[in-house]
């Protein structure tokens, strides 16, 4: 492994504390109509450099550059950071219509082995250099990822990103999405929830082009995503909050078309600003080969196929008897819920999966991974944990446990926003799996608690899933603080005959190991988030034999 400590540390950015926001920018009204150089970000190279979309002979560069106009930008790719072996090299523009952003693909490198790049201004100027790595090529013994989800601002520190970076342990970063947060200052986390050092900007709830645009730049001005975007190649997909709260195809929860305007606009200022800012590239989703051991699905499952997301409050409007209650969940069960059409991926998506899979399987690699972003188990809400939660429990929660409770009799899932709203595209997925013969390993975000399950489909083993737990947001503690921890993991896990383990109050990442024999979750606890640090204060390890289908917990 190739030491980092010669690439320099980012410095903790200005705007990563309230006082130093509003020292250097303003207010956040004057923000948002004012120009990208004066955001209070700078000018030149404002925020780094970062890498991506790994192949085996190429990886594609990211940087921004903030200038009068359009600037072109040398970028150099060599073996050493001393630049002495110098094996690519190439120009790019750092363009306002971009946000001053600027990316390239370096090719003709080789398979399996880290580089070190910059980029170069004109007049000399330069770039922090990074570091990122190709993919391996033919015979691979080992592949690890650090993992990541839901990396929210204003809770806390990202010590997950922070510790990721200093571990060195891992050959490419992996986001499942919620990169970013959409809501306003106050609505999450609340004010008496945030973080009193981190705001991010603009302070409303971001619509337009330049609101999201100052989003990623707080986000990204954050040293220790900065440091993880330097020194580790990214594939990273969105998930909701890059555009808005539970968003599918054709809307959103979060989005008011009376006074937010048009979703189709949004949606795509949303899509167009997270190409600017990440090192991504344009494709909805992608394929990776890691040599001979593996596939890497990256999957959209939020914006490119998406059906609506079923919603227990409109079955059980109106309804208050708890048996007119039952009747509702069980006629939705039976009729909307079972619809076999039913998409999450959308048919041309799913089709190339499919086709993926076997592709993947009859090359005789040994895995076939799925970064995406929601839970694809089978996940029903314990029954009774109304009843466990005890007194002085704030009603609207004791009213969603027992709706929660409810749908669990009536064989419904907890989450409909998941895989489990959509069990027809599930089941057509598992079926394409298992036609494949495809050792399937899912890796899941979203719901901010760290699982493992067992993926089964009729009978048949069809796979597994590792679930990280996120790097900010709060778990089910942020909500259920009433009940203790482990009790609350041992009654879903206990509830659930595909989950094996659950952690439902910490905050960290997976370290995923995958090997021709077994693949391997290291889930990374980081502690309390408000407080920076890159301390672990917990480790737990589960691993699947090859073939097995099945976890040895």
């Amino acid at each position: 492994m190739i030491k980092t400590d010669t690439l320099p540390q980012p410095p903790r950015a200005p705007g990563l504390t309230r006082r130093g926001i509003f020292a250097l920018v303003g207010s956040s009204a004057a923000l948002a109509a004012a120009p990208a150089a004066a955001r209070g970000f700078g000018s030149g190279f404002t925020h780094n450099v970062a890498s991506g979309e790994p192949q085996a002979d190429s990886v594609l560069l990211w940087t921004r550059f903030v200038a009068d106009g359009p600037t072109i930008l040398e970028w150099q790719v060599a073996e050493d950071d001393g630049f002495a072996r110098i094996v690519g090299e190439g120009q790019t523009t750092a363009s306002p219509d971009r946000d001053f952003c600027a990316k390239a693909i370096a090719d003709g490198l080789s398979p399996n082995r880290w580089y070190f790049y910059r980029f170069v201004a004109p007049g000399g100027a330069m770039s922090p250099a990074g570091r990122t790595r190709t993919l391996p090529q033919g015979p691979t013994s080992r592949f690890r990822m650090a993992v990541f989800s839901c990396s929210n601002f204003g809770f806390g520190y990202f010590n997950a990103y922070a510790h990721a970076a200093e571990a060195n342990d891992v050959d490419l970063a992996v986001h499942l999405g919620d990169y970013i947060y959409e809501y306003g200052s106050d609505t999450y986390p609340s004010e008496s929830q945030r973080h009193p050092d981190r705001i991010a900007l603009p302070g409303k709830e971001i619509v337009a082009l330049a609101d999201y645009r100052l989003r990623y730049a707080t986000y990204r001005a954050d040293p220790d995503l900065q440091r993880l975007h330097q020194v580790l190649p990214m594939v990273a997909v969105w998930d909701d909050h890059e555009s808005t709260n539970d968003s599918w195809k054709d809307g959103a929860q979060n989005h008011q078309p009376e006074t937010e305007g048009s979703w189709e606009v949004r949606k795509a200022i949303a899509k167009q600003v997270y190409r600017e800012w990440m090192p991504v590239s344009d494709e909805p989703y992608a394929a990776y080969d890691i040599g001979d051991l593996a596939t890497l699905f990256r999957l959209d499952t939020r914006l490119e196929g998406r059906e609506q997301q079923f919603s227990f409050e409109t079955v059980l409007a109106g309804q208050s008897d708890p048996d007119a209650m039952m009747a509702a969940l069980t006629a939705f069960r039976d009729g909307d819920y079972a619809q076999p059409g039913r998409q999450l991926l959308g048919q041309a998506q799913e089709r190339w999966l499919l086709d993926g899979l076997a592709a993947s399987r009859a090359s005789g690699r040994t895995w076939q991974v799925l970064a995406q972003q929601v839970l694809i188990g089978k996940l029903s809400s314990p029954p009774g944990l109304a009843e466990e939660l005890g007194d002085g429990v704030p009603d609207f929660i004791r009213s969603r446990m027992m709706a929660a409770g409810l749908a669990s009799r009536a064989e419904l899932p907890l989450n409909m926003d998941a895989w489990d709203g959509y069990p027809a595209a599930r089941s057509r997925l598992f079926e394409g799996a298992l036609a494949a013969d495809a050792d399937l390993v899912v890796l899941a975000g979203d719901t901010h608690n760290a699982w493992v399950f067992d993926l089964g489909h009729e009978g048949a083993r069809v796979g597994v899933e590792f679930g990280t737990a996120s790097v900010s947001s709060p778990g089910f503690e942020g909500y259920l603080s009433m009940m203790a921890p482990d009790r609350m993991a041992r009654l879903v896990v206990d509830a659930n005959p595909e989950l094996q383990w659950a952690d439902t109050s910490q905050r960290g990442y997976m370290m995923i190991e995958l090997t021709p024999k077994k693949a391997a979750s290291e889930y990374r606890f980081t502690g309390n988030v408000r407080q920076r640090s890159a301390r672990l204060a917990a480790i737990h390890r589960v691993e699947v034999p090859a073939g097995a289908r099945k976890f040895a917990v």
